[in-house]
């Protein structure tokens, strides 16, 4: 089973780079993070033709995820990060797809520090980790998959001098972080490739991609129960240039069928 997450940076202008995607990469499972569209204008149809059945929570010009499955139609479970009700930024979705709990993961950048947006990126991080312990306790085998915003060690980033104002190499994004994989999380790529510098996932411009100067900011996150699934992970790393994409390349993992039902 091939799982992978993709930040599209605006699902309705980026169709022809996602539908090109799905057919290349054929993943049956894909998490999409930055839709910018609304629930009501979330394009379903061609996803749909693509031979992909969709869920989404969406808001109008800012955010989004959706859940793609291919052979299965997602249950969504939850919409939305318990915590604070009255957050209305559209960040988090998940779903049971084929017998596993898959949430699609987009965490605030944080940008400027400091700034209210620091501290919203801070206090959703909180409501983030709290939620991903319950998931442990409850659902037995979880991908948490997407964008995170969180460059957790230096090995993650061509030069982290060059960025270390940035939020997301901030030493309370960081600290967060440790907290949320001290709970058993399993870093799928790192786990695979614990001395591999470049499984850069992002890179500011075309020029920097070919400098090979990225950021490792794209994650699926298991569970330990499936820890024993996990065979290869990869980094779809030449869609970042093709024509109009994101500023993001698709990340991915295998899983052995295993249980999957």
């Amino acid at each position: 089973m091939k799982i992978a997450t993709f930040n599209v940076n605006g699902v309705k202008g980026r169709m022809p780079r996602l539908l090109e995607w799905l057919d290349d990469a054929r993943p049956d499972i894909a998490c999409l993070q930055e839709i910018k569209t609304g629930d009501a204008t979330f394009p379903a149809e061609p996803i749909r033709a693509a031979g992909y059945e969709p869920v989404w929570h969406g808001m109008p010009r800012h955010h989004g995820v959706a859940i793609l499955a291919r052979g299965h139609a997602p249950r969504e479970r939850r919409r939305g990060l318990p915590g604070d009700d009255a957050d209305g930024q559209a960040r988090y979705l998940e779903a049971d797809v084929g017998g596993l709990r898959i949430a699609s993961v987009y965490l605030p950048n944080g940008n400027p520090v400091p700034s209210p947006n620091f501290d919203y990126k801070l206090a959703w991080m909180e409501r983030f980790v709290a939620h991903a312990q319950a998931l442990l306790a409850e659902a037995g085998e979880v991908v948490l998959a997407g964008d995170f915003n969180v460059v957790p060690t230096d090995a993650d980033i061509y030069n982290a001098g060059s960025w270390r104002f940035d939020a997301v190499l901030q030493p309370p994004t960081r600290a967060i972080w440790a907290r949320l994989m001290a709970q058993g999380w399993v870093d799928a790529a790192r786990h695979l490739h614990p001395r591999q510098r470049d499984l850069y996932t992002f890179w500011v411009n075309e020029a920097a991609y070919h400098r090979n100067a990225g950021f490792r900011m794209d994650f699926l996150l298991l569970s330990p129960a499936l820890l024993p699934r996990l065979r290869r992970s990869g980094v779809d790393a030449a869609h970042r240039v093709r024509d109009k994409p994101s500023d993001h390349a698709p990340t991915w993992i295998d899983l052995d069928e295993g249980t999957v039902r």
